[in-house]
């Protein structure tokens, strides 16, 4: 139980860090002249973000405080996610942030991950949805937030594309990556 409780904590402090980290990127993309798109979806997305954790900690750790036999596993998984969203974040530098926030005319990123995939940190995110609730054997929170992140990924990655083709190159780009699994058709201008 002392492990499941530590693993969440180490989670949740690394959220809180990456909020910070947005923050600071946000302070400076708005000062060299950047613009926000997305800001309707941003605040449920934030909600559905939150409400993974509420529903996590009532389903893994308060009605059924076991982890999964599995652990080693998904923790392993877990850490995998890890070092491929520090070099999502490494590959992106300043630009990274978990709002819609683009500098117009800016080159868009085409190293590291994204080399390979449109939108990898919504992949990497989409398979911690997954291995977190199965670690703690979460199945009501894996099944409902694998929905509702889908759902809320189709909306915001048309966002993101649609205000990233507008104002800088990412159409030239981004046109011969692959956009990943389960993610929405192409959107056009």
């Amino acid at each position: 139980m002392i492990w499941a409780i530590v693993f969440l904590v180490v989670i949740i402090i690394q959220r809180l860090v990456e909020v910070a980290i947005a923050k600071s990127n946000e302070k400076w993309m708005k000062s060299q002249g950047a613009r926000e798109f997305g800001q309707s979806h941003y605040r449920l997305m934030v909600l559905m973000h939150t409400a993974f954790f509420v529903c996590l900690i009532t389903e893994g750790l308060w009605l059924e405080p076991t982890m999964s036999s599995l652990w080693p596993i998904w923790i392993s998984l877990f850490i995998l996610t890890q070092m491929a969203r520090i070099w999502v974040l490494t590959s992106l530098g300043k630009y990274w942030n978990t709002k819609i926030i683009v500098l117009p005319n800016a080159k868009v990123v085409s190293k590291g991950p994204y080399r390979f995939v449109r939108h990898p940190n919504y992949v990497i995110v989409t398979m911690e949805l997954i291995i977190i609730p199965l670690a703690f054997n979460a199945f009501v929170t894996l099944f409902l937030f694998a929905i509702l992140n889908q759902i809320i990924l189709t909306i915001r990655i048309q966002e993101e594309e649609k205000a990233l083709m507008a104002i800088t190159n990412y159409e030239e780009e981004m046109k011969s990556k692959f956009k990943g699994v389960l993610l929405p058709p192409d959107v056009e201008r």
